[in-house]
């Protein structure tokens, strides 16, 4: 009963005026932030922080967490009304959402988007107010061998998101991890694949010019060419009937869900992963144990539903490490660490002892930062219709532009900007040869996540792999990941055994 008594104090705490008003106003910047292609949590807070030296600490980590919040929404906006990934927590939504857009049903993308960020984000949050410290004791317990267990986990899921045509799917994922071994060497130091010598190439291949020109400029090049200047999008409508009845047709969505919710959360408490490899996961599982996998990619509602509950339950979940051990869980949730410090605040178990007022108010605030963005978010979804019911000839443009900043601004680099247009070349003749772009975008993303873990493993073992079935954890998530590879394939040896016996 003292977890609820200290938690009645933090709504107490988060419900002042000057608290409430930061959570409103970092849940509404947040929302713009997410939204807009290539800026992102981590730039939005980075921005922002100078600003919180104006009011006092606590108000000051509730206002850039209520931002964090926000983002993780926004980031659904622009993946489902434009097909460009806001931030890369938000690339997996684009697979099922920007479908669900072009079919005129963009109003049910965003409230699924919506509702599964806010279950998402509930879950997560009842978790961390219950379990923080024990949780944290887990998340203490993953070292190189069970990083790189549950790498081999996401790209074992990856297999089905290639339909049917599994060496196409491999070829994909084998491009992914080419391009994110591209600079220097995490060991030696040597740089790899800089194509002669290109210095571009130094900082490696990021991950979001890489996503933003695929499903930016390599979709406005596939709409161009089937539509012929036609406005597909101009079918989407919105009104009350419609959300409501969008709402109570989640309910079949709600297993979904609540896999996204504690496999993003679970996924978000380990150091270093944060919110893009819980949602990409979470879209994999969700398509793999799914009755009909072949509507993935083509507009299923729970290709929406599973990351965004995934990535706002690891938001969340990456402010446990931070909070209780002083371990960042994400690039966000380094610079809030950063702020803590400044604020004299020294993160680890004895903050919940030494700041209680600190911690609880923090806590109650993303209650608040959840609900408060579930409603933002839904009532700003006719504008955000609008958008799409601008005449192509205007909204090619508005994407080509947003496209260019996305790609300019992670590294404020030229040389991004133009294999940002590469790639989207790449990825219109990927989908014209009906090639998957998933594997490959989602490839990059955990390449350098799984190469260093790899590494550290086998360098700790001399060399022997059995290191990764030998421990506990590790060894039950390679189990699980072998399922999963031998899954797909198996239903795939079972269709062309079908389609033999009925000649």
């Amino acid at each position: 009963m003292e977890v609820f008594a200290l938690l009645i104090d933090g709504f107490v705490i988060a419900f002042q005026p000057l608290n409430l008003m930061m959570v409103i106003a970092g849940v509404v910047v947040g929302l713009f932030i997410g939204a807009m292609p290539g800026l992102g949590s981590v730039n939005g807070v980075a921005i922002l922080l100078p600003l919180t030296f104006l009011v006092p600490p606590t108000s000051a980590i509730i206002f850039l967490a209520a931002i964090y919040y926000g983002a993780m929404y926004g980031g659904a906006i622009s993946s489902i009304m434009l097909g460009i990934p806001g931030a890369s927590t938000a690339v997996a939504t684009t697979f099922d959402g920007r479908p669900l857009a072009l079919k005129g049903l963009a109003d049910k993308a965003l409230v699924a988007a919506a509702t599964a960020s806010f279950v998402g984000g509930t879950i997560s949050i009842v978790l961390f107010t219950l379990f923080a410290l024990p949780l944290a004791e887990v998340a203490l317990a993953f070292g190189p061998p069970e990083t790189f267990a549950l790498m081999v986990l996401a790209f074992a899921t990856f297999v089905g998101l290639g339909g049917d045509d599994i060496l196409k799917t491999l070829f994909s994922i084998f491009i992914g991890l080419v391009f994110s071994t591209v600079g220097l060497d995490i060991i030696s130091g040597q740089p790899r694949l800089i194509f002669g010598d290109l210095t571009g190439f130094y900082h490696g291949i990021n991950f979001l010019v890489l996503a933003i020109g695929i499903y930016g400029i390599g979709e406005m090049l596939w709409t161009i060419e089937v539509s012929q200047g036609e406005v597909l999008m101009s079918k989407a409508t919105v009104s009350f009937r419609r959300v409501f009845d969008n709402l109570k047709e989640l309910w079949f969505s709600a297993r979904t869900m609540v896999m996204g919710s504690f496999l993003g959360y679970f996924v978000g408490i380990l150091p270093a992963a944060g919110a893009t490899p819980g949602s990409l996961i979470a879209y994999g599982v969700a398509k793999t144990m799914a009755k009909d996998p072949e509507t993935y990619g083509k507009g299923n509602v729970d290709g929406v539903v599973a990351p965004e509950a995934a990535n706002n339950a690891a938001s969340t979940g990456s402010m446990l490490p931070m909070l209780t051990l002083g371990i960042p869980g994400s690039p966000t949730t380094a610079v809030l660490l950063g702020g803590m410090v400044i604020w004299g605040l020294e993160p680890g178990p004895l903050v919940f002892v030494d700041h209680p007022d600190f911690v609880w108010g923090l806590i109650a605030s993303l209650y608040v930062a959840n609900l408060f963005a579930l409603l933002i978010n839904i009532s700003f979804i006719p504008a955000f219709i609008w958008v799409l019911k601008l005449p192509f000839t205007i909204l090619a443009p508005i994407i080509f532009v947003l496209c260019v900043i996305g790609g300019y601004v992670p590294t404020q680099d030229m040389h991004d900007v133009w294999l940002m247009l590469i790639f989207g070349v790449v990825g219109y003749l990927m989908r014209k040869l009906d090639y998957p772009m998933a594997p490959a975008v989602l490839a990059i993303v955990l390449g350098p996540l799984a190469e260093p873990a790899l590494r550290q493993s086998l360098i700790g073992s001399q060399g022997d792999v059995m290191i990764f079935f030998e421990r506990p954890i590790s060894g039950t998530i390679m189990v699980f990941a072998i399922f999963f590879l031998v899954l797909p394939l198996a239903k795939v040896a079972k269709n062309r055994r079908k389609r033999r016996d009925s000649r």
